[in-house]
């Protein structure tokens, strides 16, 4: 904000007779004027020239005085702020030197004397930033090297630092290429004035640069992991790119091309894999342009990229070691368990354990022989023989299949929280809700909620509402209501049909694009046992439905988020007939069961977890290590140590030291500086107070230092537009240097002086109020001649 002067007039003796002599010449115009009232507008606008005359000339005689206010000199503080991130090596089209150079450039006192004049007039401070802010006396320590431009932390470092202090203003010299206020934008409303000088041409040179890299997983069997490349090429029009992605140790794993049609084009290539590894696996993106072989040596006299910083990017698969254990229950002897045991084969990762009835409980007797025996006469003749073990006869026949040990569901269904929370998922066919106890229930319902676990049941006579399952925990749990319906309904053959929200879910579908899906599905055969239900519950999504009538489909997979973990109700009854009419359904059904279990068993939490949280936006992009600690209750503990050992990308191994977060219980951190780009690995060991080991958890994560530095290489000028809108500055051009800080101390400052000197010593004023007078004077004679005014 620029200080305007004001003018003043000194009161004294002579302003009292200047008034007299004003009234005096106000009445002696009005009476020369009286005889040319009837001239109307003429006459007024005549009278008013030069009566105004008369009082400019009246004025002049009391030396009126020019007031203001500019900042104080030595009083006030004035920063200059110099980016020092590596983007600042990046050349401009047209101009053969680097933004760092010119900017190095402008900063030498000996080529200008900007900085002289400012600090004729203001204390200069002078800085460099890129991850953070330090202080400099000349500038010779720019090197451009900083992996970051965070231009938001430092505006808040410099509010911080001088909150209280006279502090005019901060002349921002960047590119504006600012890596911390993509994501969030600070709050400027307390940063003092900010003047941003953009380093840097309009357009950069050309250049190809992997903008954003991700990568997502699903139970999609064919390519369960997706990676996803965008890729931005400035100045490549009618060229071909290739983007490459390898294996880490060099491996080509597949190689897409693209030619460029326009000039700033964006293009996203998609690579879908099915790793062969499971584990936390690294991959490499590498994108360049594709060059005939005649055409290398031409390429050679070209000039190069702006930078090949942003060509290569590292990205991280986390495929999990398993094995995961589901808990399948039935009622009675069935096709489905044959089924998922032989689909489930296929997949080393996934382990079904089976619990099967094949006796329901039979009517408890009392049975009597001799004298005084109550035990059951068939157990007469064995020896030790207690009361239980002789009544165990009216307990149902229970089978396990696929245990772990002897041990493993020796007593039937568990009844702790230790021996269920053991397994990922739990499947319930076709039993009913008698066969559990209601503590069992409600264990099943702390299992989804507390330990995250999958829970999935399938129709059958005995399931759903046939099974009275409604106003137990475990109906509580389920995506659909079990309360009894109006109408019941009767469908003698049931066809399959996956809904919108289906065809969008990668494991519910077994084609990879839509027309095969639902070619797939005309093809498959009808079912016969369904379970019908009223509705489905708040929040559930219905990914497929059965029914002949288009405009009456009844739910026949529904899924739901429930607490922690994620539940599932697949209402039909004999999805084994799918695999009973040819080979090809036989396979598809097998794989319908994988990608389900696997959907089942995603992102179920195990007892100790460790997760890798990166922080670009802080001071040297730390990668904050969080692990949580569960016992086999899967509560949280704290009275355990936790060790990390942490391999960096060139083989170095670090030992960290998790410290307990007050504010979380189980939760613990350590903070990991990272030193040069690549993937990192990470394995936290959690053991007791008497050091034996509880469990271990592994991550990985990769790093790119510079990735938001080179995400884009063109001078941002709007944000540095809008910074200085938010601050009160304004952008400022480099040639324009010297002129703006000639004219700064005439801004608003937090201490000023107050000058004052005459009127007439204002350059040019005095023939100004000359003319003016003579021009007031000359128009009311004009108007008196041509009126024939006397």
């Amino acid at each position: 904000m620029i200080l305007l002067g004001s003018i003043t007039i000194p009161v004294g003796p002579w302003l009292w007779l200047i008034m007299l002599v004003f009234t005096v010449t106000v009445v002696l115009l009005f009476w020369s004027y009286r005889q040319s009232a009837e001239l109307g507008a003429i006459h007024k606008t005549a009278f008013c020239l030069k009566l105004l005359g008369v009082l400019v000339l009246l004025i002049c005689m009391i030396e009126p005085l020019w007031s203001g206010r500019r900042a104080k000199s030595g009083a006030n503080l004035f920063l200059v702020v110099a980016d020092n991130s590596s983007g600042m090596n990046i050349r401009d089209q047209g101009i053969t030197r680097s933004r760092g150079e010119i900017l190095q450039a402008a900063l030498q006192t000996e080529n200008s004397n900007w900085l002289g004049t400012l600090a004729d007039t203001f204390q200069v401070r002078q800085y460099l930033f890129d991850s953070r802010l330090r202080r400099t006396t000349d500038f010779s320590e720019l090197n451009f090297d900083g992996k970051t431009s965070a231009i938001g932390m430092t505006l808040q470092t410099i509010t911080s630092r001088y909150r209280g202090r006279p502090l005019a203003g901060v002349l921002l010299m960047t590119d504006g290429n600012a890596t911390d206020l993509a994501e969030q934008f600070y709050d400027l409303s307390s940063v003092p004035p900010v003047y941003p000088v953009v380093i840097g041409g309009p357009k950069p040179q050309k250049d190809i640069s992997l903008t954003n890299v991700s990568v997502s997983q699903t139970s999609f069997e064919d390519a369960p992991v997706m990676i996803q490349a965008d890729v931005e090429a400035t100045g490549y029009t009618g060229k071909t790119v290739t983007v490459d992605l390898l294996e880490n140790s060099g491996k080509l794993v597949e190689r897409q091309t693209h030619k460029i049609s326009k000039d700033d084009e964006k293009q996203a290539f998609r690579f879908r894999m099915r790793p062969d590894k499971t584990g936390v696996l690294f991959y490499n993106l590498n994108v360049k342009e594709e060059i005939p072989q005649d055409k290398i040596y031409e390429q050679d006299k070209e000039p190069s990229e702006a930078t090949l910083a942003n060509n290569k990017r590292t990205v991280v698969v986390d495929r999990g070691d398993g094995p995961y254990r589901i808990l399948y229950v039935t009622g009675r002897p069935n096709w489905e368990y044959k089924f998922l045991q032989r689909a489930i084969s296929e997949d080393e990762q996934v382990q079904l354990v089976g619990l099967l009835r094949v006796a329901r409980r039979e009517p408890k007797y009392d049975w009597r022989g001799r004298t005084g025996e109550v035990s059951n006469p068939l157990f007469r003749g064995f020896d030790n023989q207690d009361k239980e073990e002789t009544e165990e006869y009216d307990q149902p026949v229970l089978v396990r299949l696929n245990t772990r040990d002897k041990d493993e569901l020796r007593d039937g269904f568990p009844k702790t929280k230790e021996e269920l929370f053991g397994y990922h998922a739990l499947v319930l066919d076709d039993v009913e809700a008698e066969f559990f106890s209601y503590d069992q229930m409600e264990l099943i319902q702390e299992f989804v909620t507390e330990r995250g676990g999958g829970f999935l049941m399938l129709g059958g006579k005995e399931s759903f509402q046939q099974g009275n399952f409604h106003r137990t925990p475990i109906g509580h749990i389920l995506p659909v209501y079990l309360d009894r319906m109006a109408r019941q309904e009767t469908i003698n053959q049931a066809y399959m049909n996956l809904t919108r929200e289906g065809l969008l879910q990668p494991w519910a579908r077994l084609c990879d694009n839509e027309q095969d899906e639902i070619q797939r599905l005309m093809k498959m055969p009808a079912f016969r046992v369904l379970n019908c239900t009223r509705a489905v519950k708040p929040g559930a999504r219905v990914i497929a439905t059965v029914g002949n009538d288009p405009d009456r489909q009844i739910p026949a997979l529904v899924i739901q988020r429930y607490g922690n973990g994620r539940v599932a109700a697949l209402t039909i009854g004999d999805i084994w007939r799918w695999g009973m009419k040819q080979s090809q359904m036989h396979e598809e059904m097998n794989k319908f069961w994988r990608q389900t279990l696997r959907w089942l068993v995603a992102d179920v939490p195990d007892r100790i977890s460790l997760k890798a949280v990166h922080k670009p936006e802080k001071i040297n992009q730390p990668v904050m290590l969080q692990v949580h600690a569960r016992n086999k209750d899967y509560e949280s503990m704290d009275n355990v140590s936790v060790a990390i050992e942490v391999r960096e990308s060139q083989g170095q191994k670090v030992q960290l030291t998790a410290e307990p977060v007050l504010t979380e219980s189980g939760l613990f951190e350590a903070t990991h500086i990272p030193r040069s780009n690549g993937g990192y690995f990470a394995r936290a060991v959690v053991t007791d107070a008497n050091g034996l080991e509880l469990g271990d958890a592994k991550t990985g994560w990769a790093v790119d230092l510079e990735a938001n530095e080179f995400r884009s290489i063109g001078t941002n000028r709007p944000l540095l537009e809008r910074i200085a809108n938010q601050t009160g500055g304004n952008v400022i051009e480099l040639e324009a240097l010297d002129e703006f800080v000639s004219k700064l101390p005439n801004r608003a400052a937090p201490i000023t002086d107050t000058w004052v000197k005459p009127l007439w010593d204002l350059p040019g004023i005095l023939p100004a109020i000359f003319m003016f007078v003579l021009m007031c004077f000359a128009g009311e004679w004009t108007l008196r001649r041509w009126k024939g005014m006397p």
